[in-house]
């Protein structure tokens, strides 16, 4: 597929936009290009290319809302699609929480296109593969990884008069690396901005180490332990406690930030001062379209603040309702640290454990965020500085928000994306007290 440019795109939803006869009208036209190439037991097992455009058009009459989708862009499609949207918003219910289509906008661009992933191959994605699985062969190891890149573009545009249009791309590797015998695991993720940046022949040796190193592993008693959380493994419980920033679940009574007898806990102290989360869409690192899914601009914009909370995501219908001014909702988490890496915050610690990552990771209980998962892919004890040897798996329960309480000290952060997110996220390495684990896992 070739990526639409900003003047082809336009044209097909004002075509879109003049034909509706509904009270609004926003469109939105979305398309990617993604590559991958998959092995696994030291051997390539799928390659592809997947192209898809779809075209998305939203009607109302009234509060009636009808949404309709097509994959074909001639006069007498955009025709059809604008038609069934508008018959069936004529047949939806009236929606209480409507709220009319945005009105003119303007957007900064952000840096969300690397010309060297978009120039990326089949080749390339070969010699990814190829540089992950040589040296496991070599020691005797076994791979299985995933490459995923992407070129995309968006637009949309409404009957008020707004319009955006923008182009990014994407490039995400994981290589889980085991001994022949299945005893031994290792893990190694990368999410980069530019190919340019990333080396498969040097990124597998991590995961390869990690599962020379993990086998035979010993088991420790459950119970509460200083950790070194590995940036991955960070992002899975921080990730998963921002889905609970939403202000009307929290002046409804149903989040760890609401406040006991009503509202929310904007602006108070909640965790260790030394916490500092901000989203900025034009982040050099970590950037990612100046627009929300509703098409709301995004702002550079403080989360938490030397502990204290003093942003939440406002939907615009509740920003209406509580008289507070609606901006787009982060599509970033950047949270500041200090400059030492993982290794010297091993090199630091007495006695403790280094978790690789986490996954599985479930709520136990919304009101304070109390999780539950399991560690994997490397879990090492530490004593004096150094790894001493392997630990069995633990499972976890334990809050992000009393983890973000008991810091000993944060380390540099790198970009991460979480499993479960999609989130970009700059996290980093985390050296935390009375981490809680609740029991022993038998999984590698």
């Amino acid at each position: 597929m070739t990526i639409f440019t900003e003047d082809k795109a336009k044209a097909i939803l004002d075509k879109v936009i003049a034909l509706s006869k509904a009270d609004e009208c926003s469109a939105t036209l979305a398309g990617a290009t993604e590559g991958n190439i998959r092995f696994a037991l030291n051997s390539v097992s799928t390659s592809g290319l997947v192209d898809d455009v779809e075209l998305a058009v939203q009607v109302a009459f009234g509060k009636r809302v009808g949404i309709a989708t097509i994959n074909e862009f001639d006069d007498a499609s955009l025709e059809r699609v604008v038609r069934r949207a508008e018959d069936l918003a004529r047949l939806a219910p009236e929606n209480p929480e409507f709220m009319p289509a945005i009105g003119k906008q303007q957007y900064k661009p952000s840096p969300t296109w690397s010309e060297s992933t978009a120039a990326i191959t089949p080749e390339f994605r070969a010699g990814v593969a190829a540089d992950s699985i040589g040296p496991c062969r070599e020691d005797d190891l076994v791979a299985a990884g995933f490459l995923v890149d992407s070129r995309r573009f968006v637009a949309f545009a409404n009957s008020n008069g707004n319009f955006g249009y923008q182009k990014g791309t994407g490039f995400n590797y994981t290589c889980t690396v085991r001994t022949e015998d299945g005893q031994g695991s290792g893990w190694v993720g990368r999410s980069v901005r530019d190919a340019s940046e990333f080396d498969a022949g040097r990124d597998v040796r991590v995961a390869m180490r990690k599962a020379s190193a993990s086998a035979k592993a010993r088991a420790l008693e459950p119970g509460k332990y200083t950790v070194i959380l590995e940036p991955a493994a960070v992002a899975g419980l921080v990730s998963f406690m921002m889905n609970f920033f939403d202000a009307r679940s929290a002046d409804e009574g149903r989040s760890f930030l609401s406040k006991q007898g009503g509202g929310n806990k904007l602006g108070e102290q909640v965790y260790d001062p030394r916490v500092n989360i901000i989203a900025d869409p034009w982040d050099a690192d970590a950037p990612v379209m100046p627009w929300d899914d509703e098409g709301m601009p995004r702002e550079r914009m403080p989360i938490i603040e030397n502990g204290k909370v003093v942003a939440l995501n406002y939907s615009r219908y509740w920003a209406k309702e509580k008289g507070k001014r609606a901006v787009g909702q982060p599509g970033n988490l950047l949270m500041a640290g200090g400059d030492k890496s993982t290794a010297e915050l091993i090199a630091g610690t007495d006695r403790g454990i280094l978790v690789t990552r986490t996954w599985y990771i479930r709520m136990v209980d919304p009101q304070t965020v109390l999780l539950t998962g399991l560690t994997r892919d490397g879990t090492f004890y530490i004593e004096n500085g150094q790894i001493k040897y392997p630990v069995k798996n633990f499972r976890f329960n334990e809050s992000p928000v009393i983890m973000l309480n008991n810091i000993d000290e944060l380390g540099r952060p790198v970009r991460v994306a979480g499993d479960e997110s999609s989130l970009v996220m700059m996290l980093p390495p985390m050296k935390l007290r009375d981490f809680t684990f609740t029991s022993l896992s038998d999984a590698v």
